[in-house]
């Protein structure tokens, strides 16, 4: 028993492997091809870790690329961006949060400034009340708080007054002015769809009515 002690740990390791197995009756055989192989999966095991690595790196830099080259087509928000970066295989949730930290980090997402620029570039590009441009902003996939700040902040800049006007101008320079109660309603359901609270079309179909608005409106003609 002393000789055995003295052995090598790895020798010794390799005994008591097959003491073990000849108290299972494993066949001589069988003994030795399972001492080398197990031996041979541990060793196996690194590379393997170092492959998983080397792939998770080349998904990460793939996503970056991909949500930088989404970023320059068009600004988008961050629920947006991280839909249209998970609709790939080579990625996952862990990647895509992580590149959005990044993108967050470099100024490169921000909702509360994309809200406010693409509120005011709708109401640049098109007269239109609250209502219209409340449900034009909803398809951004915004949360509603930062919504309904970015809106009040672009109706302070240009209030809604002057996008109605600038709407009744563009429709009376196409249709003239209303003649009839048929024409009235028309009008009405006109600048209604473009999302003007009632009031306000009421006050400034008063106004068409009594010539009233020609003079308010020789700006946008």
């Amino acid at each position: 028993m002393g000789r055995i002690f003295n052995l090598r740990p790895r020798v010794w390791s390799r005994i008591a492997q097959s003491q073990a197995l000849a108290k299972l009756k494993v066949s001589p055989l069988l003994t030795r091809r399972l001492v080398p192989q197990n031996a041979l999966m541990r060793q196996r095991r690194k590379p393997i870790k170092d492959e998983e690595r080397v792939i998770s790196e080349r998904s990460r830099e793939k996503t970056m690329k991909r949500a930088g080259n989404l970023l320059a087509a068009k600004a988008r928000s961050v629920r947006e961006l991280r839909e249209r970066l998970l609709e790939k295989p080579w990625t996952d949730a862990a990647i895509v949060d992580e590149v959005i930290e990044k993108l967050k980090g470099y100024k490169y997402l921000d909702d509360e400034q994309y809200a406010r620029e693409t509120a005011l570039s709708k109401l640049r590009q098109k007269p239109q009340g609250k209502r219209r441009l409340q449900q034009s902003m909803a398809t951004k996939k915004l949360d509603r708080d930062v919504v309904d700040s970015a809106i009040s902040a672009a109706f302070e800049e240009i209030p809604e007054a002057d996008q109605i006007d600038k709407a009744i101008a563009k429709r009376l320079r196409s249709k003239g002015k209303p003649e009839t109660r048929e024409d009235t309603q028309k009008f009405y359901a006109f600048l209604a769809r473009q999302g003007f609270g009632f009031d306000l079309i009421r006050e400034k179909m008063s106004a068409i009515a009594d010539d009233r608005f020609a003079d308010d409106s020789e700006q946008y003609m």
